[in-house]
């Protein structure tokens, strides 16, 4: 177990272990922040009727969200990896239950309202995936608090911190700049993926890596992102104006930008091997590779080459089963990239 400073009352410790079925690498962890977590339930049909009943079968139950899903990820890339999440009746009981079970080294923060429950429905037939997720719990200004001091004890000794996945009700849009504040005075570095009003929220405080899918990206200057020009003028928008100083932006199948002081480079995707079945989890994977690979000590042009592979091997594994790693790893040299030089 896990010894993180000071408990909270109201922050449970769990976990034995980050150390994956490969076991993990020596070196510094990762911690990440999931505040609005999930129990996944993923089924599985053969075809979707809209007319009388349609018999599934259960293809797994697993503790899911945002940073929840990049230690698991850090952990199959060999990393080390601690996740801190809320964690609210029955649900958060499983959730816990969940993530000791699979060994995966984590922090609970109690909360009064429920954890939320998701369903990936598989459609056999059709090989189609449908992602079905609830708005989840409320947190108060108490709960908000406590995550923030659970994450400041906690983040001494980390030199990146991932915070990812959407707010709960109940927390301010600018709740990520807090966390941004917490994590810089602990001496760690942030590395955001969110969307909505929590990333526009976020921006006014900086953090050092924000990753943004297109949809989230257009969000942020009204523009559309169809292309890795596109997502080239986002990228240079946000080191202009101090949002983050690396940015990666995504463009699904074509790839991404990853953005520095140095300039633009662009990471074209590799070639599946085989047909696509899911995107969940993809974005999760990336910075998943991004985080694990910083922390060995890799330069952000050549940790987001192995998040783009790692997106793609995700895109293999129907619904939200994870990525495997050496197909990942066979697919980063197969990443072409092409740098820009800052105007």
């Amino acid at each position: 177990m896990n010894t993180l400073g000071t408990p909270d009352p109201a922050v449970a410790k769990s976990g034995e272990s980050s150390r994956g079925p490969e076991g993990a690498a020596a070196g510094p962890s990762v911690l990440t922040l999931t505040l609005n977590p999930t129990v996944d339930l993923a089924w599985e049909v053969e075809h979707l009727k809209a007319v009388g009943k349609n018999r599934a079968r259960v293809r797994s139950v697993a503790a899911g969200g945002g940073g929840i899903n990049v230690a698991r990820g850090v952990v199959r890339l060999r990393g080390r990896a601690t996740a801190i999440h809320t964690a609210g009746g029955e649900a958060g009981l499983r959730l816990n239950r969940l993530l000791n079970e699979e060994g995966v080294d984590h922090v609970a923060v109690d909360i009064e309202d429920e954890t939320r429950e998701a369903l990936v429905l598989f459609e056999t037939e059709r090989r189609h995936s449908y992602h079905i997720v609830p708005p989840g719990p409320r947190l108060n200004a108490h709960e908000g608090l406590r995550c923030l001091d659970a994450l400041e004890r906690a983040a001494g000794g980390h030199p990146y911190v991932v915070a990812s996945g959407s707010l709960p009700h109940g927390l301010s849009p600018d709740f990520y700049a807090l966390v941004a504040r917490r994590i810089r005075k602990a001496g760690s570095r942030l590395i955001l993926d969110t969307s909505g009003p929590a990333l526009s929220g976020a921006l006014t405080e900086g953090v050092f890596l924000l990753r943004c899918n297109r949809t989230e990206a257009a969000s942020l200057t009204g523009r559309d992102v169809c292309s890795l020009d596109d997502a080239r003028a986002v990228n240079e928008h946000l080191l202009t104006t101090g949002a983050a100083e690396v940015a990666v932006t995504t463009v699904g199948a074509l790839g991404a930008v990853c953005s520095t002081g140095h300039g633009h480079t662009e990471l074209h995707a590799p070639p599946l091997p085989g047909k696509p079945l899911s995107d969940a989890g993809a974005g999760d994977g990336m910075v998943a590779a991004i985080a694990a690979r910083l922390t060995a000590g890799d330069d952000p042009v050549s940790a987001s080459t192995l998040g783009v592979a790692v997106a793609a091997a995700a895109m293999l594994t129907p619904s939200t089963e994870p990525f495997d790693p050496e197909v990942a790893r066979s697919l980063s040299p197969e990443v072409r990239t092409r740098f820009h030089a800052r105007p």
